[in-house]
């Protein structure tokens, strides 16, 4: 039998997979992370390419895109 602890778990799991999902769909990208920040112009490092393949943007860029994407 299926507690509420169990069914709350499920719900916020599935809402993570389902932002994850909603973020790697804007990246708009082939997969090939950038060098450099296409919004500040910083190198992008390399634990942050290999962690989000994809990336565009610095991690700090990154994060005010997503802040004005969803206001």
């Amino acid at each position: 039998m299926t507690d509420v602890f169990d069914r709350a778990s499920d719900l916020e799991q599935a809402q993570r997979d389902a932002a994850i999902a909603a973020v790697r769909e804007c990246t708009h990208s082939d997969g090939e992370s950038a060098e450099y920040c296409n919004d500040c112009g910083d190198v992008i490092p390399m634990k942050r390419r290999l962690a989000a393949p994809g990336c565009q943007r610095c991690v700090h860029c990154q994060s005010l895109w997503e802040r004005r994407r969803h206001g």
